[in-house]
């Protein structure tokens, strides 16, 4: 049966390849993006489709139309966007999720929630479950992003007791792919795109700190079958890849595969980076039935050949 699926962030990285998705599964897609960190050129394959309409708007401010499903994607997920307007940020997260949750409970529709690992914070458990509270720094430059996301969750909870909306919650971890956007500060794009470039290859701190990367066709499948799930399982559950890689394994990795003469540079480690981070999904794997499929060398081949075609 075909669904009116609204996609807030709908033009992002990861908004698009949901789009795409839900488009090509036959649904009635709408797109919504202000294009801060959006690009239409993400969704450009699809504008023409008879059930993909893209709309310009802002989350901050309501937005009313009849749907079955909302996926709640628009903030912005990098340091480099987020930290450029921490303010903005913080609306996007908080006022974002007020205004699609009063439209999921004008509708009674069900509503997702792409909610983050930093709400881990500097993590002193690990692996993270889900049932820890996290190790977050309320006055930081990451502040604007790690507690606007901590934030919306609390607001999803509180509508799903207090108005029984229908809620679903998942904790994103790192993820990459095609569509990235090139100059975003996030490891795998810098990584390679440094590279291509054969400049020196940027490692913050000692590059001992770690990071687990999930290829983005696993994350959409994990984002489907949790909508697709039971009432009765409503999050927060953790979305990500349990490898975990170091910045110097990942940095020679790419070295290798993009046959790059880079050579590796170490920086001063920016405040509040977390030194770890590696997800436990045993909850998705035993309520979704879900665990990423693409190992890191051929999403990262797949990643490198989009890269290739931007430069």
């Amino acid at each position: 049966m075909m669904k009116r699926i609204l996609v807030t962030g709908g033009a992002g990285f990861i908004g698009s390849h949901l789009c795409e998705r839900l488009v090509n599964e036959g649904n009635d897609v709408i797109c919504l993006d202000n294009f801060y960190t959006g690009s239409k050129e993400n969704v450009w394959h699809l504008i023409g489709r008879p059930n993909f309409e893209i709309v310009r708007h802002d989350v901050c401010q309501p937005y009313w139309a009849e749907v079955d499903e909302i996926y709640n994607l628009a903030c912005p997920a990098s340091p480099v966007y987020y930290q450029n307007d921490p303010i903005q940020t913080t609306k996007t997260s908080v006022f974002g999720a007020y205004h699609m949750l009063g439209l999921a409970r004008r509708t009674k529709c069900k509503i997702l929630q792409t909610s983050t690992s930093e709400v881990y914070g500097d993590p002193s458990v690990h692996p993270q479950p889900e049932s820890y509270w996290g190790n977050v720094n309320t006055i930081g430059i990451r502040s604007c992003y790690d507690e606007g996301k901590r934030c919306a969750e609390t607001m999803f909870f509180d509508y799903h007791r207090q108005h029984n909306v229908r809620i679903k919650v998942i904790r994103i971890f790192n993820t990459y792919g095609p569509r990235m956007a090139q100059h975003d500060g996030r490891v795998v794009s810098n990584f390679i795109m440094q590279a291509l470039r054969g400049e020196d290859i940027t490692i913050y701190g000692d590059g001992h700190q770690t990071r687990s990367f999930q290829y983005v066709s696993d994350l959409i499948e994990g984002m489907i079958r949790m909508m697709n799930s039971g009432d009765d399982f409503l999050g927060p559950v953790n979305i990500g890849n349990p490898g975990e890689f170091t910045m110097l394994e990942l940095a020679e990795k790419v070295i290798a595969m993009t046959g790059s003469k880079s050579k590796i540079v170490f920086r001063p480690l920016p405040s509040d980076d977390p030194k770890m981070r590696r997800p436990d999904i045993s909850l998705a794997k035993e309520k979704l039935d879900w665990a990423p499929t693409v190992p890191l060398d051929e999403g990262l081949e797949k990643t490198i050949e989009y890269f290739k075609g931007t430069l």
